[in-house]
C-alpha cells in the first residue's frame, strides 16, 4: 500500500492539484490529510492560487481515498463543503509490525536517505497515529503510545523525520505555505505484507527531501 501524506492546504487549489497530479502516476491507495484544509488562517498571507471552492471540489473528487484529521483553521463550516468527515482530532491505522530485529535508534540518530537504520530493537510496530499538531506533545505521546508507532502531523509547516524516545515522527511539510527551506513537500509511505516500508519526504517537484526504510 502507497499512503500520501498532504498538510496544510491552506485552500491553495493551485499547490493541491500539483500533489495531486505529481503522484498520481505512483497510483497512491489512501490520501492521509494532516488537516488545514480551506482556510488560510489569519496569521499567513494567502497562498498562490487560493481557491477554497476548487480546493474543496478537488478534495471531494477523492473522498474514497481520503483518511483525515482536523486542524487548528478547520470548523463546522469546512465540513459543509467536504464530503468526507474531517473534524476528528486524530486517528489511527494499523498495519503489520516489522519482526526482523533491529530497525533504528531510539534516540533521534535515525538514519536516512537510503542507509539502513541503525538498531537497538526499536522498529516500526505497524501503528500510525495521525494528528494535527497543535493540541498534544510528545510526552503525551510516550505516555499513550506503545515503541515504535510512527507519529504523523502538519501544523508547523516544517519538515519532520526522526526518532526520538522509541517514537518515530512524521512531518510532511506544507504544500502551500512552507516554512522551512526543504520548500513545498508532501510524504509518502510505502507498505508491504512486513509493514512499514519505506517514509520519504517529497518536494512537488519530486525530489526525495530525506527518507528512512526496512
Amino acid at each position: 500500500m502507497l499512503i500520501q501524506v498532504i498538510s496544510d492546504i491552506h485552500g491553495s487549489f493551485a499547490d493541491l492539484q500539483t500533489a495531486v497530479d505529481s503522484f498520481a502516476v505512483r497510483k497512491p491507495d489512501v490520501l492521509l490529510l494532516c488537516g488545514d484544509f480551506l482556510n488560510h488562517g489569519p496569521r499567513n498571507d494567502l497562498p498562490a492560487g487560493y481557491d477554497t471552492k476548487a480546493t474543496a471540489a478537488l478534495l471531494n473528487a477523492h473522498k474514497d481515498k481520503i483518511i483525515c484529521v482536523r486542524g487548528n483553521c478547520d470548523s463546522e463550516v469546512d465540513q459543509m463543503m467536504l464530503e468526507f468527515p474531517c473534524l476528528n482530532a486524530y486517528t489511527n491505522l494499523f498495519f503489520p509490525a516489522h519482526t526482523d530485529g533491529d530497525c533504528a535508534a531510539a534516540d533521534g540518530a535515525l538514519h536516512t536517505n537510503g542507509d539502513a537504520p541503525r538498531g537497538d530493537g526499536f522498529c516500526c510496530n505497524g501503528r500510525i497515529f495521525v494528528h494535527h499538531g497543535h493540541l498534544y506533545d510528545r510526552a503525551q505521546f510516550r505516555a499513550w503510545l506503545p515503541r515504535g508507532t510512527l507519529v504523523v502531523s502538519g501544523h508547523t509547516h516544517v519538515t519532520v523525520l526522526e526518532a526520538d524516545d522509541a517514537l518515530f515522527y512524521l512531518n510532511p511539510g506544507s504544500i502551500s505555505i512552507p516554512k522551512c527551506a526543504d520548500g513545498k513537500t508532501c510524504a509518502l509511505i510505502e507498505t508491504d505484507k512486513a509493514g512499514i516500508k519505506k517514509i520519504s519526504i517529497i518536494t512537488l517537484d519530486g525530489r526525495e527531501v530525506r527518507s528512512v526504510q526496512w
